[in-house]
């Protein structure tokens, strides 16, 4: 009995301790630290291409992890290409747990310094904001997790469960990387994915308006419609034209709607941000959770760039090719025709749709995605939601969080179709409008630094305790 009551108080003590040094807020020391971290990465010039410098980045992340308590030996750099990806690994104090995995990339998209009021691999803090290439997308967002994770360390914090951080190096591009971390880690337990979610800032006041996690995100796909014709001369025009026949399914595709559809996740998602649209698109989302055949909530939503692929598969044309010279008939026109798949959806099943919708055996539909995977929604885990409900909690008290899925493709696909749960889970603030991700004079303000270390150490600590 006394052995019991011993190992029942060291318990006690032990998830003191842990509670203690997880929900201490960040020093200013610890969000200087991430600030001139990141400004390191963001002049570091990580572009696919010549003069590539995302190894370089890989190195900066690797001394950042080892000066904050990690073996040198747990930290690995792989070089791939012209570029490389990092894997840094905690061990836990129980093997047989699958680990958590923190994952983010480090590679940028391409900046022209002719297009930028500053240059963009030339970091500068100004007016309460960072400024550069990587300012928001994601290099901060990396350093932050870094410095958290490191704290959580010097702490003396004990993870039950083995910690991994990882870095992609083309996420942005081939995304080579990112399908081979996936690879190695396919046994885990579930995946923060700090390359998606985050806050919204309120317009005019500045202040947290809400905050979403990315439990899902859409497939990526191009599908190419070809049609050939023996051609000849321009002046014996034939009855078939092979442009001609192309526009026709072009302009059924373009006149095409999927069904409009519902997850668990996304009925979640639209019913809770409903309140924070404006009037007319909140109470379309209202009606159309209540009923996804409701014609007229369907007809605003499709009307809304920002909510049609929020409801159900969009394609859309996006690159057309015909044709060989002025004075001949067409003997090949090609066109280009780009899908986000609502999660579920298998892209051969979309492409057969769009077949039968162009109805013309004469185009022929092949598959042409590059970098894509398809992927299911992630399970909503009461474990994930009870612990980023307390992390943001205690962050950000009052601030509405709720699920979200992303249009776009990252990290995350690579893991889902490897059944491993990954979500989108960065705890940056930003405003809308100044949302510069890809775009000129990329920016995030640094007041979501300090926080955002606060917000990583309750959330690694309560899934790894």
């Amino acid at each position: 009995m006394r052995a019991v009551c011993v190992l029942l108080l060291s318990a006690s003590i032990l998830t003191s301790a842990a509670s203690a040094a997880s929900s201490s807020p960040a020093s200013t020391a610890s969000a200087d630290h991430a600030l001139d971290l990141a400004k390191k990465a963001i002049a570091l010039r990580s572009v696919k291409g010549p003069g590539n410098q995302t190894p370089q980045v890989a190195a900066l992340y690797k001394a950042a992890l080892v000066a904050g308590g990690f073996a040198e030996s747990d930290v690995e750099i792989v070089p791939v290409d012209d570029t490389a990806y990092l894997i840094g690994t905690w061990r836990g104090s129980d093997p047989t747990l699958k680990p958590l995995v923190i994952s983010g990339h480090m590679d940028v998209v391409e900046a022209k310094p002719a297009d930028w009021q500053r240059d963009p691999f030339t970091p500068v803090v100004e007016n309460g904001y960072l400024y550069g290439r990587g300012a928001t997308d994601m290099k901060l967002d990396g350093t932050i997790a870094i410095t958290a994770l490191t704290d959580l360390r010097r702490s003396g914090y004990k993870p039950r469960r083995t910690i991994i951080i990882e870095f992609s190096g083309d996420e942005e591009t081939a995304m080579k990387t990112s399908a081979l971390i996936a690879e190695r880690l396919k046994t885990a337990d579930i995946v923060l994915n700090i390359d998606g979610g985050g806050g919204v800032l309120d317009e005019a006041s500045g202040k947290p308006k809400y905050w979403t996690w990315n439990g899902a995100e859409k497939t990526y796909a191009d599908f190419r419609l070809t049609v050939t014709n023996p051609g000849g001369h321009s002046s014996m025009p034939r009855a078939v034209n092979a442009i001609v026949e192309l526009s026709k399914a072009i302009e059924k595709v373009g006149a095409y709607r999927f069904k409009p559809e519902l997850s668990p996740l996304t009925r979640e998602a639209l019913a809770k941000a409903a309140p924070f649209e404006e009037p007319a698109i909140g109470a379309a989302l209202k009606a159309f959770v209540a009923n996804p055949s409701d014609p007229a909530a369907i007809a605003t939503l499709t009307a809304n760039p920002a909510t049609v692929g929020k409801i159900g598969t969009t394609c859309v044309p996006t690159l057309i090719n015909g044709g060989h010279a002025e004075n001949a008939l067409p003997q090949r026109a090609t066109a280009n025709i780009n899908c986000r798949i609502f999660p579920g959806h298998k892209p051969a099943d979309i492409m057969a749709e769009l077949g039968r919708a162009i109805g013309d055996p004469a185009v022929r539909l092949e598959d042409v995605s590059e970098g894509s995977i398809a992927n299911d929604a992630s399970p909503m885990r009461p474990d994930f939601i009870a612990a980023i409900d307390h992390a943001m909690g205690k962050t950000y008290p009052g601030v509405p969080v709720f699920p979200a899925m992303a249009s776009g493709a990252s990290d995350s696909m690579w893991f889902r179709s490897h059944h491993v749960a990954s979500y989108g889970a960065s705890p940056t603030f930003i405003k809308p409008s100044e949302d510069f991700s890809h775009g000129l004079n990329e920016r995030t303000p640094i007041a979501t630094i300090a926080p955002g270390i606060a917000y990583y150490r309750l959330l690694l600590t309560d899934l790894s305790k």
